[in-house]
């Protein structure tokens, strides 16, 4: 018995809709990152891009558990002396790009260096019900029926 090791031309690529409307973010970002990376398929290669296209609309009805609405803060460093800077989960969902929240989460779940930056291509954030993508004909992906967990109250 061989191991097969899939090649980058033999992938077939799928598109995925996700309605992200009540679900909980870090059990959505799992699957997401899931799907970008391919493991849900029997071919899956770990240095292969043999992941699936992901659509997700409703990215600004997210929820968080517990408290971390508030209490959650996401930094960045501008590059001055003193020049740490923080937001809440609360804001930044408030805020211009409600769609960054999930993205981060996702990103910080794929592989740091070129073959995670290539699957982050293939994710599709929507703030609201409608996307461009329906002449790619996505099937629908329910996650709210994989386990009562995933929705939030």
């Amino acid at each position: 018995m061989r191991t097969y090791s899939l090649k980058p031309a033999d992938v077939e690529k799928k598109w995925v809709l996700i309605d992200a409307a009540g679900l909980i973010v870090g059990r959505l970002a799992v699957m997401i990152a899931g799907l970008l990376r391919g493991k849900h398929k029997p071919c899956y290669t770990p240095h292969v891009d043999c992941g699936d296209h992901v659509v997700v609309v409703n990215a600004d009805k997210v929820v968080l558990s517990g408290n971390k609405l508030d209490s959650k803060l996401y930094y960045w460093y501008t590059g001055y002396v003193g020049g740490i800077r923080s937001i809440s989960a609360h804001q930044l969902l408030a805020g211009r790009f409600p769609c960054r929240l999930l993205e981060k989460a996702v990103r910080r779940m794929v592989p740091c260096g070129p073959l995670g930056r290539k699957q982050m291509k293939h994710l599709k954030l929507y703030a609201g019900p409608d996307h461009p993508h329906a002449a790619q004909c996505p099937v629908v992906f329910n996650v709210r029926g994989l386990s009562r967990k995933n929705a939030g109250s």
